[in-house]
């Protein structure tokens, strides 16, 4: 089954059926409803809000962490690799704010073009998302990978201004020394090239899109680092990250124990005992930098095994 062009055939059909919206965003009710497992708060739009406190913690996670989690949760796909990355070392961490471009076709742009002057849409097509975006945002962008390029340093520059982020792009983009001048910001993108993006158009704008192999929701934590980009269920968040976090610190009490020659490694990295389990709640309050758990959360982390 080709899932690319069914996933395009209902964003295009919601886009043409969609009255008094901005350009070509998916209707309010239907995000809700693709989201409709994510219990918390919503951008007006319909975007699920993770919590900036939950942004904060995520940004310490590992990818391969947060992958393993997830795949064994059944979502199997939310992983995508093979990136230029600007700076190696900047993490890339928020929500999902979506575009997604595809090869132009003149009446298909002019309708779209007409429709948002007549809205009030500022600039072109390509800045579009850019002006949505908040602060905590990242603007993840589908081109397949086409030459290009969906952002130079002046745009790198707004991007920034607005989201306090970076951008994940199955795109190109430009200027790149200019673009690592910009203190903080970052992007995932396929390549580096002197073009400018021409031949297509924005015809999903916050909608579903398709990165690699991964589906995209806008509101889906996002997290990028070397080892790669991983887009997270905005209603999967706190699990990955609290997860994550358990496993991060039985890593370090691990590691301790080892060392301080209280328990081997064959009994730490494996279903705990009751002991070890007693002995660990210790450690954590005597560690008051690490995250507290109750006894109760213990017992579910060491069930699901997702460590």
């Amino acid at each position: 089954m080709n899932y690319r062009f069914y996933l395009f055939l209902f964003i295009f059909c919601f886009s043409l059926s969609a009255k008094s919206l901005v350009a070509q965003t998916i209707p309010k009710d239907e995000l809700i409803f693709l989201t409709s497992a994510w219990k918390g708060e919503r951008f007006e739009d319909g975007r699920p809000r993770i919590s900036d406190d939950l942004l904060e913690r995520a940004k310490v996670i590992g990818i391969e962490e947060a992958w393993q989690i997830l795949n064994n949760e059944g979502y199997l796909y939310q992983y995508e690799r093979n990136w230029k990355i600007l700076h190696e070392d900047v993490k890339v961490v928020g929500r999902a704010l979506t575009a997604q471009f595809m090869p132009i076709r003149p009446d298909v742009e002019k309708n779209i073009v007409d429709r948002a002057a007549k809205e009030g849409r500022k600039g072109r097509h390509l800045h579009w998302p850019i002006n949505m975006l908040t602060k905590g945002d990242v603007y993840v962008a589908d081109n397949k990978g086409r030459v290009g390029s969906l952002m130079g340093d002046n745009l790198g520059n707004v991007i920034y201004k607005n989201s306090g982020n970076g951008v994940v792009f199955d795109g190109f983009a430009r200027d790149v020394d200019g673009l690592a001048e910009i203190k903080g910001f970052n992007a995932f993108v396929r390549d580096f090239a002197p073009q400018f993006l021409q031949g297509v158009v924005l015809m999903g704008l916050n909608t579903p899109i398709t990165i690699g192999t991964a589906i995209v929701l806008p509101g889906d934590l996002v997290i990028a680092g070397r080892a790669g980009v991983v887009f997270i269920p905005a209603h999967m968040a706190e699990l990955v990250v609290s997860t994550a976090e358990f496993i991060a610190s039985k890593d370090r009490f691990g590691h301790e124990m080892i060392r301080k020659g209280i328990y081997k490694a064959e009994q730490v990295d494996t279903q705990w005992t009751e002991p070890i389990r007693v002995e660990y709640l210790k450690w954590l309050d005597r560690n008051p930098s690490e995250r507290k758990i109750s006894r109760a959360q213990l017992d579910q982390f060491m069930s699901k095994r997702t460590w």
